[in-house]
């Protein structure tokens, strides 16, 4: 049986391109984002490809949108081999001390919460397969700060100490877990 990845924040950026790389390896592909209409598009292009594609319009802020998207999957597809934790944003770059605390908001919820929300809701289905590999995508944000991103590089910095948490608490149950810090890219 073809390995099924699962891509969150697969209508843009690095999310599509890995979506749409697996999918021409072979993978089986789930690919999730808030904008339906993007969804549809991506899902289209990868079944041109010949890979089987299911699609999955949440967003990764809302536990239960999250918890209700997985469980909606059909026994055939909930076998994910692999995870990526993609969805994430930085947005209101500014200053600290005039910073927008909704975009904060947004930032922590997506970046972090997102992250850890749509883990939560995997995993458990790694571990009782034994075996699986997540890959979350932080940042260099992550790792060094910059003028203006003091929140956005917190989120960052986050994921990469979850990411060392997760494969400490998940190592015995087979699973890996790998932390991606990309710099800026098209």
């Amino acid at each position: 049986m073809e390995k099924i990845i699962m891509v969150t924040g697969a209508t843009a950026g690095f999310g599509r391109a890995i979506a749409v790389l697996f999918a021409k390896n072979g993978y089986r592909v789930i690919v999730t984002g808030r904008r339906k209409e993007k969804l549809m598009d991506l899902e289209k292009e990868i079944a041109e490809t010949g890979a089987e594609v299911m699609s999955l319009n949440f967003d990764v802020r809302d536990l239960n949108s999250v918890k209700s998207a997985i469980e909606s999957l059909p026994p055939g597809w909930k076998n994910i081999d692999i995870l990526v934790n993609n969805a994430g944003l930085a947005v209101g770059l500014s200053h600290i001390d005039d910073g927008d605390t909704d975009d904060w908001d947004r930032m922590i919820d997506t970046n972090v919460k997102g992250l850890l929300y749509v883990t939560r809701t995997v995993a458990p289905l790694m571990v009782a397969r034994g075996g699986g590999h997540i890959f979350n995508i932080s940042s260099i944000a992550g790792k060094e700060v910059y003028e203006n991103g003091n929140v956005y590089c917190a989120s960052k910095h986050a994921v990469d100490a979850l990411s060392k948490a997760m494969r400490i608490d998940l190592l015995k149950h087979g699973i890996k877990v790998t932390n991606i810090a990309p710099g800026m890219a098209e």
